[in-house]
């Protein structure tokens, strides 16, 4: 609550959840740009948590932690944390390293967008384009894949790609999904078979990827 405090007087919006399971949780329900993890948590090490978030994002990690331990550093940064932290420590240090983190983040988003994108929404024609190409695609296939793309590198669960498509029905099963996602991926390989685009995550949904 202290830090949550000090952080906000630095026009930072911070949401927090102490149980790692509901952590999870809201990471496929909001865009958060960073993730400031104590190892300490109950149900599952910290340690434990870092492969959980990069199977379903790229989201920069810092680990905030009481436990001084290198092997503690080594292992979280090598399974996917940007930066250690033992407390105690200045809070001004970890806003400085939020700064520098997400000022590099945004400079490599930046270079990304520059890039040619492979995936083109024209939102009010209700047509995608992939690699130059048109897609034929349903309503709701569009609903889906356009989501999949607004959330690019992120997950999607099953229930949000069900219950905010305009063109599916609220009765409808979460397999539906399944089949309609299926749909989508030989639409796409019939223009590029080399490569999967649209990725399952396991027990939550679909993440849509560029990254080839």
């Amino acid at each position: 609550m202290i830090l949550t405090n000090y952080l906000t007087k630095y026009d930072m919006e911070v949401i927090g959840a102490e149980d790692p399971y509901i952590g999870l949780s809201l990471l496929t329900q909001h865009d958060f740009d960073l993730i400031i993890l104590d190892l300490t948590l109950p149900g599952m090490d910290g340690l434990e948590v870092i492969p959980k978030i990069r199977e379903i994002s790229n989201i920069p990690i810092i680990i905030s932690s009481a436990r001084d331990d290198i092997t503690d550093k080594v292992i979280g940064l090598e399974r996917g944390a940007d930066d250690y932290m033992p407390k105690p420590y200045d809070p001004r240090e970890l806003v400085t390293r939020i700064k520098t983190i997400l000022r590099r983040t945004h400079q490599v988003e930046e270079k990304s967008k520059a890039k040619e994108e492979l995936f083109k929404i024209d939102m009010q024609g209700r047509t995608i384009m992939f690699k130059g190409e048109f897609l034929e695609l349903t309503a709701a296939e569009y609903d889906i894949l356009s989501m999949l793309i607004q959330h690019k590198n992120g997950s999607v669960s099953r229930e949000q790609l069900l219950y905010e498509s305009e063109h599916i029905d609220d009765d409808s099963s979460i397999k539906n999904i399944d089949v309609i996602i299926s749909r989508i991926r030989q639409k796409i390989a019939k223009i590029d078979p080399d490569h999967a685009y649209i990725k399952p995550i396991r027990g939550v949904g679909y993440l849509l990827t560029d990254r080839v």
